[in-house]
């Protein structure tokens, strides 16, 4: 099954197979982050930087900013929506959940 994934609108959009389904704006509960010293972080998403696909998951790293204390940066990769398998819906996640991002660690040989 082919998905379209891309940003939009200088990074302020992201849309999946033509539909913009994620947008910028919203605030995300990161916890486990590195982003900041905050444990759990209130971030403040304000651009898509890199979007990209872990089948079925949807994932980009974004940039922003922590409303407690202010820090800016841009996050690890986190899961933004997953695709159905069987019919190619998108169904985003509730960013308001708390969320773990994550450095992509893939082996190119699998053990």
């Amino acid at each position: 099954m082919v998905v379209s994934v891309h940003q939009l609108d200088d990074g302020a959009w992201l849309s999946v197979n033509d539909s913009r389904e994620v947008p910028v704006s919203q605030l995300w509960l990161l916890a486990r982050h590195g982003f900041c010293g905050c444990e759990l972080a209130d971030f403040l998403a304000e651009g898509f930087v890199e979007v990209g696909v872990d089948w079925p998951d949807i994932e980009a790293r974004i940039a922003g900013q922590c409303v407690k204390c202010g820090a800016s940066s841009v996050t690890d990769w986190l899961t933004v929506g997953r695709v159905n398998r069987e019919n190619g819906d998108f169904r985003s996640v509730v960013p308001s959940s708390v969320h773990v991002p994550e450095r992509r660690t893939r082996l190119a040989t699998p053990e």
